[in-house]
């Protein structure tokens, strides 16, 4: 096959039912029933605790259909009845998401592998021999229960064309000579092809793409240099206790006066007379002068 002679289906598109209309007789999706859709206890668990992981809980969708699938080996209709009775969601929904990704299984492999080889052969990849490639790991890989070798639409890594993703280390561009490696470094237990992979690539901020990748990690504060502590000062010795001053002695207390003598004192204040104003001495009258004769 040259490089040039892509793979179709029928109707034109590597992706089969893209044409396919809707069902409209089938009855409306419903959210399945607790009672009658049993989830073993462990996936239970490790979906809800996804569904934490966001402010919107039909966001875990993808996680949670990944961990179906690493439970199952295949995101099978059971597995996603189960993850839609977790999420109260509908299946459909989540059949939606788990065929628009191809990172999902929907077709039950031969073998729970342990090792995922996904090579792209969409269009970048595929004028530059991804297909030849693919067909190689198929060879490669053949019944090897620990590799699943699939075919990827797009893995978006098109600066390192042709290229797959090992485990989700994504290694490229890719030659036939390498295939033989990626299945002795998997096999072994090594780091795959770490000469070709997309994380040791020239990078223009060098000390981000040296930095090792925290997940869920909140960035740290930058380090800050230490400030020595100040040396101990001489401590100033307590003044000397002054003598104490004696207190005055208590002086003696006039006896308060009775109530009787209280009360006569402003008897007697009432019976002292009121001195009166000295009045001014008047001039005698002036006899009037006799008339003249």
């Amino acid at each position: 096959m040259s490089r040039f002679d892509v793979k179709r289906y029928g109707h034109g598109s590597r992706v089969p039912g893209w044409d396919e209309s809707v069902d409209l007789s089938k009855p409306p999706a419903t959210i399945p029933d607790p009672a009658l859709t049993p989830v073993p206890a462990k996936l239970r668990a490790a979906i809800e605790q996804a569904m934490t992981q966001y402010p919107d809980s039909k966001s875990a969708a993808i996680p949670a259909l990944h961990l179906a699938q690493d439970y199952y080996g295949w995101c099978s209709p059971e597995a996603i009845d189960q993850v839609a009775c977790v999420m109260g969601l509908t299946p459909a929904y989540l059949t939606s998401v788990a065929s628009f990704y191809d990172i999902f299984e929907r077709e039950q492999p031969r073998h729970h592998a342990r090792h995922h080889v996904y090579v792209c052969t969409n269009i970048s990849c595929s004028l530059r021999g991804g297909d030849e490639l693919y067909e190689a790991m198929l060879v490669a890989a053949d019944d090897d229960p620990e590799l699943n070798v699939r075919e990827f639409e797009c893995l978006g890594a098109c600066d390192i064309a042709p290229m797959a993703s090992v485990d989700g280390e994504y290694v490229g561009p890719l030659t036939e000579e390498d295939i033989a490696r990626i299945v002795e470094d998997v096999h072994a237990g090594r780091p795959v092809l770490v000469d070709k992979q997309l994380r040791n690539r020239p990078c223009a901020h060098t000390e981000a793409a040296n930095a090792p990748v925290r997940v869920f990690e909140p960035p740290r504060p930058p380090a800050t240099e230490e400030v020595p502590a100040p040396a101990a000062t001489e401590q100033v010795p307590a003044p000397a206790a002054t003598e104490q001053v004696p207190a005055p002695a208590a002086t003696e207390q006039v006896p308060a006066p009775a109530a009787s003598e209280q009360a006569q004192a402003p008897a007697a204040a009432a019976e002292e007379p009121t001195p009166k104003r000295a009045s001014r001495p008047r001039k005698p009258k002036t006899p009037p002068p006799e008339p003249a004769s």
